[in-house]
Parts: structure tokens; C-alpha cells; sequence
């Protein structure tokens, strides 16, 4: 996989470029770009397979760039390699891949990189297609602050929201991580993959596989992906989650 360095900060660069060149499968292009102009020449020229793009340089910044990005067929996979947290919500908004916070760390840039190189291009070009028209759309994302920095999570790994006072566990199928968002508001954005099972619980209803009845005439569901632990389901949403999966 090719990848191209876009950073202000000659540093920043030249660490980027050790780290990389210290993964197999990855090779840096060059000439490295050093503003927002630059990356979007070089992205023609060079054809990269994914750009390590930093947030905030002289000109266009890398939101604009991985916005114009986005208006393309074949986009590559955008990383956001960054010293600033804050801008993970715009990151989702121009589909990014991966956000890392400077001092960017190996494993994770690692990591990040295994993501982007998943998807082929037509799968990156669906990922990054603008939303239609009359309306922003869902997330293909889901932002969560981790000790890693800020995490990106893709909305068909999600199996579960549970709502814990002011917090929401998103379990996905690399784990678990806790976002600062109301489960109203992620039904509301979220309601066509997840359905409400209990006043606390979302889940995926693609990860829905059935639903029990226990001697005690409680109502568990198990879901693809829990290694057979159930969830439970409240008396006034189970009608609805058996209509649910009449229909699946």
C-alpha cells in the first residue's frame, strides 16, 4: 500500500515516514506534501492508496482537502494524524478512517493503516460518497475518546448501545468504549440498523439471532457476536422485537 505524509511540520514528516517505513506492506511516497495544495497535486500525481493527513497547516486545511477528497470516485483512505482532539466530528463528516492524536504512537498508527487497507477502492469511494441531497444522513462512524486518542468506530461493527447514567457502552466487535452521547439521540440518528429492546438498550438489528423465554418468564435476546450472552428484553418491548424479526 502506498501511503503519502501530508504535515506541516518536517518533524512530524520524517517521524511518520520511520514509523511507516517500519510496517510491512506500506512503502512512503515522495516528495512528502507540506500544505493542503501540495497533498491534492501529489494525491493526483502519486496515486496513493491511503494519506496520513495532518488538520491544521498554512492554506487549505486537511478537513478541506479530505472534503474535496471526497467528491472523487476512487478516493484514498484518509488518516488524520493531528495534535488537536477536537476535530473528530468534522473527521466523520469527511469519512475518515482513522484520527490519531500526536504524538502519534506505533501500534496505533499500525492499526489504523490495517483499517484503511481493508476496503478496495469502490468500497472507499461508497464510504466517502457525499450524503444526498436534503439531509446530512447517519454516521458511518461512531467517535469515541479512548486511550489511543480519538477512535473510529464503523457503525456495521456496533452490537449494542446500554445506556449507564450519563454514559453509553458501545460494544463492537473489537471490544467495548463509552461515548458522552444520549441514547435518544442515537436512535433518532441510528433508527433504521437498531431497535430499542429495553429503556437503556439499542441493538443492531442485523446482529439479532433469537429470542428466549426463561423459566422465570423474562425475555433474553442473543445477539451474533456476544459468545452467547443475552440481553433483556423489557416486557413492553418484546411485541415489537418479535414483529421485528417476523420480518428479518
Amino acid at each position: 500500500m502506498n501511503v503519502l505524509i501530508v504535515d506541516d511540520e518536517p518533524l512530524a514528516r520524517e517521524r511518520l515516514a520511520r514509523l511507516v517505513g517500519q510496517m510491512d506492506g506500506y512503502r512512503v511516497l515522495e516528495p512528502a506534501a507540506s500544505n493542503g495544495e501540495e497533498a491534492l497535486a501529489l494525491i493526483d500525481s502519486l496515486k496513493p492508496d491511503i494519506v496520513l493527513l495532518d488538520i491544521r497547516m498554512p492554506g487549505l486545511d486537511g478537513l478541506q482537502v479530505a472534503a474535496k477528497l471526497c467528491e472523487r470516485e476512487a478516493p484514498p483512505a484518509v488518516i488524520f494524524c493531528t495534535a488537536h482532539d477536537e476535530f473528530a466530528l468534522e473527521a466523520f463528516q469527511v469519512s475518515a478512517v482513522g484520527y490519531l492524536v500526536k504524538p502519534v504512537r506505533p501500534e496505533d498508527l499500525a492499526e489504523s493503516l490495517k483499517k484503511a487497507s481493508r476496503p478496495n477502492r469502490m468500497q472507499l469511494a461508497a464510504l466517502t460518497k457525499p450524503p444526498a441531497a436534503g439531509g446530512p444522513g447517519p454516521r458511518s462512524h461512531i467517535s469515541a475518546r479512548t486511550r489511543k486518542g480519538i477512535e473510529l468506530i464503523p457503525l456495521e461493527e456496533v452490537i449494542f448501545f446500554i445506556a449507564d447514567h450519563k454514559y453509553v457502552t458501545l460494544r463492537h466487535a473489537g471490544g467495548e468504549v463509552l461515548l458522552d452521547e444520549p441514547l435518544k439521540a442515537l436512535e433518532d440518528e441510528f433508527g433504521e440498523r437498531f431497535v430499542r429492546i429495553h429503556r437503556n438498550a439499542l441493538v443492531s438489528r442485523e446482529r439479532i439471532e433469537r429470542l428466549q423465554r426463561t423459566p422465570l418468564g423474562h425475555f433474553q435476546l442473543y445477539l451474533k457476536g456476544l459468545n452467547g450472552d443475552a440481553l433483556t428484553v423489557s416486557r413492553r418491548h418484546v411485541a415489537g422485537v418479535r414483529r421485528l424479526m417476523h420480518n428479518l
